[in-house]
């Protein structure tokens, strides 16, 4: 990539070449492979760097260019498990986040529920009950009014997909964790939304 090129051709390029790295090595941030591409070309002037938002239709634009017809059944399999998973742990109303909640997702990325829940201990205490085996782990999570805080996920198998639990206490209704795609609240989608999207893609194969 040449430096002398105008600004808003480095600009696509870096959203692209970002989204290809995130598409083929798996990085969740678009902050972290615009970082790392940019690094590379040498492009240290952030001005010039692309937007969360123009990476991720970068990557929109990647998948769907190489999206393959196998890879529907696999997602379309993910999110009748995301739904059978969020009809499970409905007392914490379960928002759909993440890859399968857009257009194009990811099939190799991890099923991710957003949970509500006074404390963790709530959600673990159904792991147990349930006799599933989880690990927990710790995500740095940007919030609505800017701070930056430590969300609990805890994962797990169903069968053989994996699903992660972001566990987001009740207290944090009123500012809720930030999209990393493209830096907005991330609501996701509740049952009926998950129920409509797999409605749309069962139509659309008839």
């Amino acid at each position: 990539m040449q430096h002398r090129e105008r600004p808003e051709t480095q600009r696509r390029w870096l959203a692209e070449e970002a989204a290809r790295l995130m598409a083929e090595q798996g990085i969740a941030e678009p902050e972290r492979a615009r970082r790392k591409v940019a690094e590379r070309a040498g492009i240290a002037d952030k001005r010039r760097w692309p937007s969360n938002e123009e990476v991720q239709e970068a990557l929109l634009a990647y998948r769907r260019l190489f999206w393959r017809p196998e890879q529907t059944a696999a997602v379309d399999r993910q999110r009748q498990q995301a739904l059978a998973a969020m009809r499970h742990f409905h007392r914490f109303r379960p928002r759909l986040i993440g890859s399968l909640a857009t257009d194009y997702p990811d099939p190799s990325l991890p099923v991710r529920l957003l949970l509500a829940a006074e404390a963790v201990d709530e959600v673990v205490l159904e792991l147990l009950n349930q006799g599933i085996r989880w690990r927990e782990r710790q995500e740095t999570r940007r919030f609505a009014d800017g701070s930056r805080g430590f969300l609990p996920v805890l994962s797990f198998l169903a069968g053989d997909t994996p699903i992660e639990l972001l566990v987001l206490p009740h207290t944090a209704r009123s500012n809720p964790p930030l999209d990393p795609m493209d830096d907005r609240p991330e609501r996701g989608l509740d049952e009926v939304g998950v129920t409509a999207l797999l409605t749309s893609v069962h139509a659309g194969q008839a």
